[in-house]
């Protein structure tokens, strides 16, 4: 065999896997296949003067490379068994939490120190909460901030450059069995190794399904969330995110019983695009600098919808959507809560007429016309209920950015190693259908990495 370990993707659970292999067995022969570029490399054009818009690069730097989606994301490390994916069904609550930890801890070492771990434990939050009718979800939470992120990737990467080969700009087209291992074919040639870890994300949710099915590789039908990012002077919510920083608040809607939730909560932040399979949608980022704080907060609001029987293309539905968005606006959409709540569109000179500055250059206008009604209604109930504990929220004046779509996988069919029926080939991460996370996806890579060393 080539090498004893060949890993698809260099986002989180990929980068742990490569550096728990190789920290624990020196010597043993690792390598990382990913579609984007290194980390030095990943630039998007976008610079707000020049270029406003995605221009559908070949490979986006902000959802491939080394460090995957989350390597620009503004470094929020959840650790909780109560949201952000279903990994301790695998491998047990305490062994799920410990491992999260675990990769605390390295984060920690490798240029995180310093940084404040929030807890919602006992928050005075939860009581307002609950008499408003939302649920306010437990969770420790390791905010880096984009730029400290950054540079905990640039100094793992420094430390495992030596002991790993990356091919980067290297996209794996197949996988396939062979005798004591497995064969991953690639454009321009093929390796080989007796253990394979996938760990491809969001983005590679399309190659992943493929995958599964041409090795025989049973999943099941997952969910697709749906959405807008709201923006609102930072005020409005600093009595919250001053003490909690990251708040993952959930509503159930009167009118249809949905489930609303914040997602990705960025104090002071700015809104950003972000490019999945060539779709524009919409995303936020925060930093620890000082320097490079808004006045702004920004956070997601999305409503879960899961398909049964017989529609199972979740991220297609998701798809669809964002497309018509693309369509209409060429990109993101903006739009006034005041104008959405008084059926019309916002226009450019509402916009520049607005209290708020929006931090995205994006194209005004209706999102009635994107976002189907039941999800549409659901935000609204979700932005007037959100109002009663942080007075402001339901202004005229606050932005809604769509959609925001967060596609998950088809969840992929594990055993309690993470590892499918094809002997040798383990499924991690949030290309796996288990992990919607950094701090879950990160966990189940040293997982994975612990079990194929625990087996030689």
């Amino acid at each position: 065999m080539d090498y004893d370990v060949i890993i698809v993707g260099a986002g989180p659970g990929g980068i742990f896997s490569a550096y728990e292999l190789v920290t624990k067995k020196p010597g043993i022969r690792v390598a990382v296949f990913e579609t984007g570029n290194p980390l030095d490399k990943r630039k998007c054009p976008i610079d707000g003067k020049k270029i406003t818009r995605c221009i559908n690069c070949p490979t986006c730097a902000i959802m491939n490379g080394f460090g995957g989606a989350g390597a620009f994301s503004d470094g929020k490390y959840n650790i909780t068994n109560d949201f952000g994916g279903t990994l301790y069904e695998y491998i047990g609550r305490e062994k799920a939490i410990e491992l999260m930890k675990y990769v605390d801890d390295i984060n920690m070492r490798y240029g995180g120190e310093g940084t404040k771990l929030y807890s919602t434990a006992g928050s005075e939050f939860k009581k307002l909460c609950m008499q408003n009718g939302l649920q306010l979800l437990e969770a420790s939470v390791r905010h880096l901030g984009t730029d400290i992120n950054y540079v905990v990737l640039e100094n793992i990467y420094n430390e495992l450059k030596g002991s790993v080969d990356f091919f980067f700009r290297t996209p794996v087209e197949h996988i396939e069995r062979m005798e004591g291992g497995l064969k991953i074919d690639y454009k321009g040639g093929s390796a080989t190794a007796e253990k394979c870890i996938v760990s491809v994300g969001r983005s590679g949710s399309k190659w992943m399904e493929s995958v599964c099915s041409e090795l025989g590789i049973n999943t099941h039908s997952n969910r697709v969330d749906l959405g807008v990012r709201v923006e609102i002077p930072a005020a409005i919510f600093s009595h919250i995110t001053e003490k909690l920083y990251e708040s993952k608040i959930v509503y159930r809607t009167k009118k249809f019983e949905d489930q609303v939730r914040t997602f990705c909560m960025n104090p002071n932040g700015i809104v950003v695009n972000e490019n999945t399979n060539g779709i524009v949608t919409v995303n936020g980022h925060s930093f620890e600098d000082p320097s490079k704080k808004t006045d702004n907060t920004n956070f997601a609001l999305l409503v879960s919808k899961h398909f049964s029987e017989p529609f199972k293309d979740s991220n297609g539905y998701g798809e669809s959507i964002a497309r018509l968005s693309n369509m209409l606006g060429g990109g993101v959409i903006v739009q006034r809560f005041g104008d959405l709540e008084r059926g019309r569109r916002s226009t450019v000179k509402r916009i520049e007429e607005n209290t708020l500055r929006p931090t995205l250059s994006a194209t005004p206008g209706d999102l009635s016309l994107v976002l189907p009604k039941r999800i549409l209604d659901g935000i609204i109930e979700m932005i007037y209920a959100l109002d009663k504990i942080a007075p402001g929220t339901a202004n005229d004046d606050t932005l809604l950015y769509g959609v925001e779509v967060k596609f998950y996988n088809m969840e992929v069919e594990l055993n309690e190693k993470l590892e499918t029926v094809v002997p040798g080939l383990y499924i991690i991460g949030d290309g796996s259908g288990v992990t919607h996370s950094l701090s879950h996806a990160s966990a189940s890579g040293v997982f994975v990495a612990d079990e194929i060393l625990s087996i030689e």
